[in-house]
């Protein structure tokens, strides 16, 4: 009996598809251009399905766009496909999402975790808007920490003058 091709749990995905790629510490994005193929932000010592590893990607100011196979792009890890801004932005034509992508392999470009990441980079292309929720995410997350120490900070200096005007 010949085995079929094995079941996945997320559809496949189609030209222009946002690839959204779960490494062990972060997301890494990419865009379906078809035939198995993505087109993603590799900064240059970014080994595909590198994992964790490739983390340290994130310390360089320069990116590669290239066009790899889905498979080695993601290797080991979990991948779906992930438009989450279809309802608030109306995606590009998909031949300029395809175009635009295209073009831009092998060349070198600006990278910043914060501006300029992987994430930004596909969604410039899919909607127009360079957009990162996981920057947003994370600024949010430092801004409630910092909101949170500041209030520890508070508590104490308040219990240090109650205790200093009880003596």
């Amino acid at each position: 009996m010949a085995a079929g091709p094995p079941l996945r749990p997320w559809p496949e995905p189609k030209p222009g598809d946002l690839i959204e790629i779960f490494r062990p510490m972060y997301r890494h994005w990419a865009i379906y251009v078809g035939d198995g193929y993505v087109i993603h932000l590799a900064p240059p010592s970014e080994i595909a399905g590198a994992g964790a590893a490739s983390i340290m990607s994130a310390l360089t100011d320069k990116a590669i766009v290239k066009k790899e196979l889905l498979c080695h792009v993601a290797g080991k890890d979990k991948y779906q496909v992930n438009n989450k801004h279809d309802e608030e932005y109306t995606p590009l034509p998909l031949s300029k999402i395809i175009q635009r992508a295209e073009r831009l392999v092998g060349q070198e470009v600006l990278y910043r975790l914060t501006s300029e990441n992987c994430e930004h980079f596909v969604n410039e292309l899919r909607y127009g808007v360079p957009r990162s929720d996981q920057v947003r995410d994370a600024v949010k997350a430092v801004g409630i920490a910092g909101v949170g120490l500041a209030a520890l900070g508070l508590v104490g200096v308040m219990l240090s003058r109650n205790k200093k005007q009880k003596q």
